[in-house]
């Protein structure tokens, strides 16, 4: 699965967190507790199991976004997309190995009128966005 390269805007963000994939992973998948690391998401629900086609829902900063998982490649690859209000968004996670610990490298795309209008008062809105994430996802494995 890749990210939309036409979109107006797209970013891809890496870290290596001090700790095994395994750890990373189970954060990373662990939807329905995103709200518990994230501080932009006050509630997020998997509905089902975590596979293919499956939709969650969630809010983030107070936009309702509803995702359906396009790629799960287990301690490894997750991806989905996402639609809210003027928007489209494509998300990817790849999970590498290094040693004791983790190389983590996130990639995605927004598309739509809002991401338009986003672009034009802070280009780099979603690489913002990206790299606080992986600090936030990177604190979150290291201290627990």
């Amino acid at each position: 699965m890749n990210i939309d390269k036409n979109a107006p805007l797209k970013a891809r963000k890496e870290v290596v967190i001090d700790a095994p994939f395994e750890k990373v992973w189970a954060v990373l998948t662990g939807i329905d507790r995103w709200p518990e690391w994230q501080p932009d998401v006050s509630s997020a629900k998997l509905e089902g199991d975590l596979a293919v086609g499956s939709i969650f829902r969630w809010k983030a900063k107070g936009t309702k976004i509803a995702s359906i998982l396009q790629v799960l490649e287990p301690k490894r690859h997750i991806g989905w997309t996402g639609r809210s209000i003027g928007m489209k968004a494509v998300h990817t996670w790849v999970l590498d190995p290094r040693g004791k610990g983790t190389r983590v490298v996130t990639e995605e795309s927004l598309s739509g009128w809002l991401p338009h209008i986003l672009k034009i008062f802070d280009s780099a809105f979603l690489e913002k966005s990206l790299m606080r994430l992986l600090q936030v996802l990177k604190a979150q494995v290291e201290q627990s």
